[in-house]
């Protein structure tokens, strides 16, 4: 009997390790899939931002535009939306299932127009799982102090 409740102990605490592990494992690949997009936007690329991106996106700006995901790439690549920087901070990841919520605040130096300006907001990120990839979603920005 006491042999039967070890190694039901044993298989129990094994399980959840591995569970662990593997949401250990998820969080980290999302993670991976937001520094990709950060580095895309400071230099971009249109077949990486096209491979990141769900064709579904839908991208919303902290001034309320909202783009599609042809709109997204073609603003990054063109120049229209412009990074020179970004760091990210404060970031909180959940996975659930094959969905992941990002959440981040957002600093950097973008030009529009010539002009160097700076930016800061809270940034919510929505990424689904597709064949083993993470695509961006969902984005959504807000102003922040």
């Amino acid at each position: 009997m006491i042999a039967k409740k070890l190694l039901f102990s044993l298989l129990a605490l094994c399980l959840l390790t591995t569970v662990d592990s593997l949401a250990q494992n998820e969080d980290q690949g999302v993670a991976q899939a937001v520094e990709k997009l950060r580095k895309l936007m400071i230099d971009p690329d249109k077949a990486g931002l096209e491979a990141i991106a769900s064709d579904r996106l839908s991208y919303g700006h902290s001034s309320g535009k909202v783009e599609d995901k042809a709109a997204f790439v073609e603003a990054l690549t063109s120049g229209a939306s412009d990074f020179k920087s970004i760091e990210l901070t404060d970031q909180t990841i959940t996975v659930v299932d094959n969905t992941a919520l990002v959440r981040h605040k957002l600093t950097g130096e973008t030009i529009d127009k010539g002009n160097t300006g700076q930016v800061k907001i809270g940034v919510l990120l929505v990424w689904v799982k597709q064949k083993n990839d993470w695509k961006l979603l969902a984005r959504q920005a807000v102003k922040v102090q």
